[in-house]
């Protein structure tokens, strides 16, 4: 299990080398979330239209590795964006991927850009 973990690596945006193209806006729920399929990974991408921000993360809960974050609940933990697994409720900053409440493993986060009505996710490859 420790090897569907390690394909998933943060992205920072001066580490961008690709902006993949993940659809039109109006297939994502207004503050909720979507899975993205990408070589092989799946990326969960939130909208969080009363912040005016969009957010993305591996979708894969590091807990019993399932892909379920982008059904998750979000909210925020004291200012913070966050997402909470549907199944164990192990909350994730969507800023950071850092877990918590608790000590899992931080989950991987990527930038995102809307441009002209298109969803873009920051990628290394």
């Amino acid at each position: 299990m420790q090897a569907i973990l390690e394909k998933y690596v943060s992205v920072s945006t001066d580490k961008v080398k690709n902006w993949v193209c993940a659809g039109p806006v109006d297939l994502y729920p207004d503050d909720g979330g979507k899975c993205f399929k990408y070589k092989g990974k799946q990326i969960a991408i939130f909208s969080f239209s009363r912040r005016n921000k969009w957010y993305a993360c591996q979708n894969l809960c590091p807990h019993k590795f399932e892909m379920v974050l982008s059904r998750g609940m979000t909210g925020d933990a004291m200012g913070e964006p966050k997402v909470a697994c549907p199944l164990h409720k192990a909350n994730f900053s969507l800023e950071t991927g850092k877990h918590l409440n608790g000590d899992l493993p931080s989950i991987a986060t990527y930038p995102v850009e809307v441009r002209d009505g298109t969803v873009y996710i920051g990628m290394m490859d």
